[in-house]
């Protein structure tokens, strides 16, 4: 019989406020001693171990699939009050495991997206959270499913199934420094700014191994970071979104992911492209000002529609290693570098680092007049493409290691070094510093150090991490993906 109840600790106080929180349903207590055993559930550190998977052959990497039927649910709790919990553990150790969680009621944007009000599953206060075998599902507005607040507090799950139907409620999310490691998990968000990965004011860590992460709502990226996001061996798809989006002083890491995105959809007219990866600084306050990161080692990204990289408004390293990179859309460019609705106009451009080792890139690179890159191909990479073809940015080009390059459309750069022979002008030009380069000669040149005004990409937020509004500012077409919050 299904139950209606909300697990929190101690349980007997638990059951005591559910009643007053306007929750009428039969409450049935879950000891979460009992509801765990120690067979199915994995500890805390067998769950927090960082992936570090071995190499498989892409033709060896079989679909994740995971679904309600394939869980062995012996009990059920569901929660219907706003505001409030299914299962709440606060500066307690606990574990659950077989175990079906709905979640409905609402929640304000703020409250739930920063603090946890109305996640079906919330761990606070230092807790440590062990889940397996569990099956998430929520019907409410900002309700997220599986939420880790607050530094000291960690919350492990796996082998678990989490579906999200309405706006503003992701997957699995950390805020307020909290740490949250997921271990084959399938995970499906419906709505609109509900990010499978989701992070919100203060960030933290979330470690993912293995599963499949998937999206289909307007501004619901896959991955959407003010944290430290880990992710390897998984499958993620975005059916309407960007398919990863890391704002401010944060970063994604990848290592052997499937990753595809096809974002088709606006929830904001803050620019005019589409992307598969976006790195941006909102200025909302939700996170703080500096260098953002995006790394990708190994496995593949496919790209729908429009670019594979677009970075605005702050400093950011992307970082590539072997990864098959694929553009399904003739039109779009490689890396987009250009202002756009976010920050202070004549400012807020793209300043970034490019490192590309053992890496294939095919498509342009574009660079408006308020951005600049440091470009460096290393151990073989190829690049394919025209570099700044309409002259506007400042543009520095290393090759090593036996990289080359070729061109397709004349090429403006500020500096380049590079061997005899790793340029393969292809008929058209490449001006350095304004002046044609001699194809099968060496050249030394050197990098852009970047300048960026404070309060544009560099520096900290007056209060560090967090904001809610998202994206905003002027602009001119498309929307920041998925912020936490928006509706």
């Amino acid at each position: 019989m299904k139950t209606h109840a909300r697990l929190t600790l101690p349980l007997a106080l638990a059951i005591a406020l559910a009643g007053c929180a306007g929750n009428n349903a039969t409450e049935t207590q879950v000891d979460p001693a009992t509801s765990a055993s120690s067979s199915s559930v994995a500890t805390s550190a067998q769950i927090a171990n960082e992936a570090s998977s071995t190499e498989k052959a892409a033709d060896e990497k079989k679909p994740f699939s995971l679904t309600r039927d394939d869980l062995t649910i012996k009990q059920t709790v569901s929660d219907d009050a706003d505001d409030s919990h299914a299962i709440i553990a606060d500066g307690t150790t606990d574990s659950y495991a077989d175990l079906e969680v709905t979640k409905t009621g609402a929640s304000d944007g703020d409250e739930a997206d920063f603090y946890g009000t109305n996640a079906a599953v919330f761990a606070t206060n230092g807790a440590t959270l062990d889940l397996s075998g569990v099956y998430v599902n929520t019907a409410g507005k900002h309700a997220n499913a599986v939420f880790s607040y607050g530094e000291g507090t960690t919350l492990n799950i796996a082998n678990s199934v989490i579906e999200t139907s309405d706006n503003c409620s992701g997957g699995i999310m950390v805020t307020g420094g909290g740490t949250l490691n997921a271990t084959d998990l399938a995970v499906h968000t419906t709505g609109n700014s509900s990010a499978a990965i989701r992070s919100d004011r203060g960030g933290g860590t979330q470690k993912v191994s293995g599963g499949s992460y998937v999206t289909d709502g307007t501004g619901s990226p896959v991955i959407y970071s003010t944290a430290d996001v880990y992710v390897s061996d998984a499958t993620l798809e975005s059916t309407s979104s960007q398919g990863v989006v890391v704002e401010g002083k944060n970063s994604v890491s990848l290592k052997d992911v499937d990753l595809t995105a096809s974002n088709t959809s606006k929830n904001s007219d803050k620019s005019d492209w589409y992307q598969a990866v976006m790195i941006y600084q909102s200025m909302s306050g939700d996170a703080a000002e500096g260098e953002a990161s995006f790394t990708m080692d190994g496995g593949t990204l496919t790209n729908k529609n429009g670019d594979i990289f677009f970075v605005n408004n702050t400093v950011a390293s992307i970082n590539l290693t072997g990864a098959s990179i694929t553009n399904e859309d003739s039109s779009g460019v490689f890396l987009r570098e250009a202002a756009a609705g976010w920050g202070s106009e004549g400012s807020n451009g793209g300043h970034v680092t490019l490192n590309a080792s053992k890496q294939q890139i095919d498509g342009d690179i574009l660079v408006d007049s308020v951005s600049e890159l440091n470009c460096y191909l290393k151990d073989g990479s190829t690049l394919t493409g025209a570099v700044n073809a309409a002259n506007e940015g400042s543009v520095y080009v290393e090759l090593s290691g036996g990289s080359t390059w070729k061109l397709t459309a004349d090429s403006y750069v500020s500096g380049l070094t590079c061997d005899a022979g790793s340029i393969d002008l292809n008929g058209h030009t490449l001006y350095v510093d304004g002046k044609a380069y001699t194809e099968n000669t060496s050249s030394s040149g050197s990098a852009i150090e970047f300048t960026v005004s404070s309060g544009h990409g560099m520096g900290e937020a007056p209060d560090g991490n967090g904001g809610p509004g998202g994206p905003g500012g002027p602009g001119n077409g498309e929307e920041p993906p998925a912020k936490p919050g928006e509706n």
